[in-house]
């Protein structure tokens, strides 16, 4: 098959297509015929060889893919040769076939194309697992994500809406900002113009927010601190603004607050398996009423992923960048 292979750490030219061997389908795996790949930004930091597949993932990109079952493994009971699916992968996605566990296997949603399907399993999982499995957002309370015009932003406003939330966003532009309020954004804030602390606290009563989803990291760290309400939840999963940072635990111990942090990628395929049925169970319902739905931004040859990874780099995309082999 051909797959993008990393050919040395470093910038987007180092993706080139390449003959590589087909994968390995073990007991408890499909084989699927990928029909295409969504980015993330764990891509591009694996790319500059910061961010590696845990072991006895595949070496390639591509955290999530959709396409149509090839093979099934011998223990394998739900899926057929030929279903059309979407999956969470650890890696392998950038390739024309990826294997893997049948329990991160999703059917593609009735009204979703196969194509588009690749854009939901990342972030779908990622949301759920974090804002509502953990930090357990529930109607009439209210919901800060970073970002909001990124893959998991565009979604997290969308599942946080449909399930009752009142959704305060932050992003880099107008433009932006302006998407965010479509989707259903009730509070929508420049982070280059506008202090985002002080907005939520006019925008809350100066309460401050229940849950604040964060992939900034430690130069948001305090200010999310100051933000939250009492019994507040802060899920980090990303430090795109530095890993370190200092915290006065008063400020914990004051207004009751949790801080937690989780990764996806490194998570047991059990434990990706529980999270993949409850999105199954919980998101899905919402894709399928049309109250959720895929943002696309644009799609590339599987061929031009180095130009891919420069329009991702440059954010100046709105919600998912695919590759189609």
């Amino acid at each position: 098959m051909k797959a993008i292979v990393i050919t040395s750490p470093g910038g987007p030219e180092v993706l080139q297509l390449q003959e590589v061997e087909d994968p390995q389908l073990n007991d408890d795996e499909v084989l699927i015929k990928v029909e295409a790949t969504a980015l993330n930004r764990a891509d591009t930091l694996q790319r500059k060889g910061s961010y590696p597949p845990p072991k006895g993932a595949s070496p390639y990109l591509g955290l999530e893919c959709s396409g149509t079952i090839q093979a099934v493994g011998k223990n394998v009971s739900r899926w057929n040769v030929g279903d059309q699916v979407c999956a969470l992968l650890s890696g392998g996605g950038y390739a024309e076939k990826v294997a893997v566990s049948a329990g991160q296997v999703l059917p593609v949603p009735p009204g979703v194309s196969l194509v588009e399907a690749a854009s939901l399993p990342e972030v779908a999982c990622t949301v759920w697992s974090t804002v509502f499995m953990t930090s357990r957002l529930s109607a009439g309370e209210s919901f800060l994500v970073h970002g909001g015009s990124s893959g998991i932003g565009t979604f997290a406003i969308q599942i946080a809406k449909y399930r009752g939330a009142r959704v305060f966003v932050t992003a880099g532009s107008e433009e932006k900002l302006a998407f965010c309020k479509n989707l259903g954004a009730d509070v929508c804030i420049n982070y280059k113009t506008e202090d985002f602390v002080a907005r939520v606290k006019e925008e809350t009563g100066g309460k401050g927010v229940d849950v604040i989803l964060d992939s900034i990291g430690a130069s948001y760290f305090k200010r999310n601190l100051e933000s939250l309400n009492y019994d507040g939840r802060l899920f980090i999963i990303g430090t795109m603004g530095g890993a370190v940072t200092e915290l006065n635990l008063g400020s914990l111990l004051l207004k009751r607050l949790t801080v937690q942090a989780a990764g996806l990628r490194s998570r047991t395929p059990e434990n990706k398996a529980v999270i993949v049925r409850e999105v199954e169970e919980n998101v899905w319902p919402a894709i399928v009423a049309g109250k959720v739905k895929p943002v696309v931004y644009k799609s590339f040859p599987l061929s031009d992923a180095g130009e891919a990874h420069r329009l991702m780099e440059s954010s100046n995309h709105i919600g998912k960048i695919l590759l189609v082999p």
